[in-house]
C-alpha cells in the first residue's frame, strides 16, 4: 500500500495543493492533525483537501478538536482519536491533540499524559500508529533543544511495535526520520511524505 502522508497544514493553500495533487497516487492519504489556526478556519481548512478521491484518514492537533473536525471534514473522511480502523487489512489507530499539556492557553486541544495513555490503552495492536504529539525522544526537539514529546505514546508504540508512527506538532523537528526498534518513526510537516506499507 502506498501511502501519502502529512501534518501540520495549518491553512497553508500552496501545501494544500501540493497534498491533493499527489494524493492521486496514493491508496491512503493520512493527516497527523492542525488543519487550522487556533481553533479557526477548519471548514476553509477541510475545503482544501476536497479534492482528495483516496481514502482520507484524519486525527486531530491541538489546534481543533476531535469534536470539531468530525463535523468539519468532507463526506466519507474518517476522522480518528482513541479509535482505529481497517483500511484494505491495514490497521490504523488514532490519537490527536497536544501530549503532554501544551503551554499554548485555553485555544489548545491537549491531554495530560494518563489521559492520552488512557486512551492509547485502548489499541491492542495496529499497523501504523497516527499521534499528533511525537513519541518523546523521537522527532520532539524545539528550536531550544528542548524534548517535548510524550512519554504515553512512546510507551504505546514500545508496547504495540507498529510499523510505523506519523507525527508533527514539532514544528521544529519535521522531517525527522527514526526508529523505536522496529517501528519507523516520522515527523511529517506539510508536505507529500511517501510510505510503502505491505499488507
Amino acid at each position: 500500500m502506498r501511502i501519502l502522508a502529512f501534518s501540520d497544514l495549518h491553512m497553508a493553500r500552496n501545501r494544500a495543493a501540493e497534498i491533493a495533487a499527489a494524493s492521486a497516487e496514493a491508496d491512503l492519504v493520512i493527516g497527523a492533525g492542525d488543519y487550522c489556526n487556533m481553533r479557526q478556519g477548519l471548514d476553509e481548512a477541510m475545503e482544501m483537501l476536497t479534492s482528495i478521491a483516496a481514502p482520507l484518514v484524519l486525527i486531530p492537533g491541538n489546534a481543533e478538536s476531535a469534536e470539531e473536525l468530525t463535523d468539519a471534514a468532507p463526506e466519507g473522511v474518517h476522522v480518528l482519536h482513541g479509535t482505529g480502523m481497517t483500511v484494505d487489512g491495514l490497521r490504523l489507530f488514532g490519537l490527536g491533540y497536544g501530549v503532554p499539556v501544551t503551554p499554548f492557553g485555553d485555544w489548545s486541544c491537549d491531554l495530560t499524559e494518563p489521559e492520552a495513555t488512557e486512551l492509547l490503552d485502548r489499541c491492542d495492536a495496529t499497523d501504523v500508529l497516527i499521534a499528533h504529539s511525537p513519541p518523546r525522544g523521537y522527532g520532539d526537539v524545539t528550536s531550544d533543544g528542548d524534548a517535548v514529546g510524550s512519554l504515553a505514546v512512546r510507551d504505546a508504540v514500545e508496547r504495540l511495535q507498529p510499523q510505523f508512527v506519523f507525527c508533527g506538532h514539532i514544528h521544529d523537528s519535521w522531517g525527522y526520520r527514526g526508529a523505536i526498534g522496529r517501528t519507523q518513526v516520522a515527523n511529517l510537516g506539510p508536505k507529500v511524505n511517501w510510505f510503502e506499507v505491505p499488507t
